[in-house]
C-alpha cells in the first residue's frame, strides 16, 4: 500500500517537542526523559497513534513510546498528542521515536521496557519477507532483551495467516500465551479494557474478527 505523502510531515516531526530526535542517545536513559521511574510500554509500528494516545490519557501513571517509521504517519500522531497536552506546562507521558523496529536494541537497554504492543502489523505477506513480521521469531529475540523478565508482549491483528504465524513462532521457544483469542470483539470481559485502533475500528465495522494474543516468557 502506497502511503500519502503529507506537505511538512517531516518538518513537524522534527521540530516536535513529543519525538525523541537522537533515540540512540537515549538509550538506557528513558526514566530520565519522562523524570519518573513509571513503567514504560512501547507500541511497535503505531500508525497515526489513537491507541497510544488513548491509553496515555487514561493512564498518567505509565509512560508511553510511540515507535512509527514514516513521517505522513508519524505527523497525525503528533496532532493528537497536541490536543491532549500543553508540554511546556504538563507532566507529559508519551513520546515518540522514527525509526526502523529492527533498531530497538539499540534505543532501549537490556530490560528497560515493562510491555509491547503489536497492533495490526504489516503482515509482509511473501514468504522471503518473513523475518521482517512484528511477532516473528527474529523480532521475539530482541524483545526478550528489551523486556523487564515479568514484561509481556500484546498483539492484534484482523490478517487470520499473520496471526496463525504469530502463534506458530511460539512453538518451542521461551514464550507461552497468558491468551489467545480468535474473535476479540466476542470476548464480553476482554471488551472491557480493549483499546482500538484506527484499522481494529475500520476492519471490526466491516465484520472481520480480531485475533489477539498476550504472551510472556
Amino acid at each position: 500500500m502506497r502511503l500519502k505523502n503529507v506537505p511538512g510531515s517531516r518538518e513537524a516531526v522534527s521540530n516536535s517537542p513529543f519525538v525523541i530526535q537522537d533515540p540512540f542517545a537515549v538509550k538506557g536513559k528513558w526514566h530520565e526523559i519522562f523524570g519518573n521511574d513509571n513503567p514504560i510500554h512501547i507500541e511497535i509500528g503505531m500508525g497515526k497513534g489513537k491507541f497510544l494516545t488513548t491509553l496515555a490519557a487514561k493512564n498518567p501513571d505509565i509512560n508511553y513510546i510511540g515507535i512509527e517509521k514514516f513521517s505522513s504517519v508519524l505527523v497525525r500522531a503528533i496532532e493528537k498528542a497536541e490536543q491532549l497536552y500543553d508540554p511546556d506546562q504538563d507532566a507529559v507521558n508519551i513520546r515518540f521515536i522514527r525509526m526502523d523496529a529492527g533498531e530497538i536494541e539499540n534505543v532501549f537497554d537490556a530490560g528497560e521496557t515493562d510491555r509491547i504492543y503489536l497492533n495490526f502489523s504489516d503482515p509482509w505477506p511473501k514468504d522471503r519477507h518473513a523475518k521482517r513480521r512484528l511477532p516473528g521469531a527474529a523480532f521475539l529475540e530482541h524483545y526478550n532483551v528489551i523486556l523487564k523478565p515479568e514484561g509481556h508482549i500484546e498483539f492484534k491483528t484482523d490478517n487470520r495467516e499473520l496471526f496463525d504465524f504469530a502463534v506458530s513462532e511460539l512453538e518451542n521457544s521461551i514464550w507461552h500465551a497468558d491468551y489467545i483469542t480468535y474473535d476479540l470483539h466476542a470476548d464480553s470481559e476482554q471488551m472491557k479494557e480493549n483499546v482500538m485502533t484506527e484499522y481494529e475500528e475500520k476492519f471490526s465495522a466491516k465484520g472481520n474478527p480480531i485475533c489477539k494474543y498476550v504472551i510472556r516468557r
